[in-house]
């Protein structure tokens, strides 16, 4: 039987979503330097960031990734707030990809709605699966 401060295995899953996104998201500088022909980079409000934009944005949604995903390892309650901006952020920039593809994105529109899909579940179901359990965090 769990206690109420345990982490349950949604949240374990959640912390390390987050940890690999952060992870994802610190190495866009470096990803974009080693394939600058690609399509590496940080997407910031649905426009593709290169250069010295993509250096400081991706490191910095990085740490605040790794805040949210410490927040939820550590059953803090101010991970609610971060957990719910965080997922409209992603809304808006998924609406933001969509009217501004990047020139040549070639990716399938079923490749892009599953990834929609997935980010948008992650992210809103985990600020809900919170908010619910707000009284058992910290």
């Amino acid at each position: 039987m769990e206690s109420d401060l345990s982490r349950d295995r949604v949240l374990t899953v959640l912390a390390v979503l987050m940890a690999l996104l952060a992870v994802s998201n610190l190495t866009k500088p470096v990803s974009q330097l080693l394939a600058p022909q690609t399509n590496a980079g940080f997407v910031f409000f649905g426009h593709r960031m290169h250069g010295l934009a993509n250096a400081v944005l991706g490191p910095l949604f990085g740490l605040v990734l790794a805040t949210y995903a410490y927040g939820v390892w550590t059953m803090r309650r101010w991970v609610v707030p971060l957990a719910f901006a965080y997922a409209a952020y992603v809304i808006v920039n998924l609406i933001g990809f969509a009217i501004h593809p990047p020139p040549g994105d070639d990716t399938p529109a079923l490749g892009l709605l599953a990834y929609a899909l997935v980010a948008i579940g992650v992210s809103s179901g985990g600020a809900i699966y919170l908010q619910r359990r707000r009284e058992s965090l910290r």
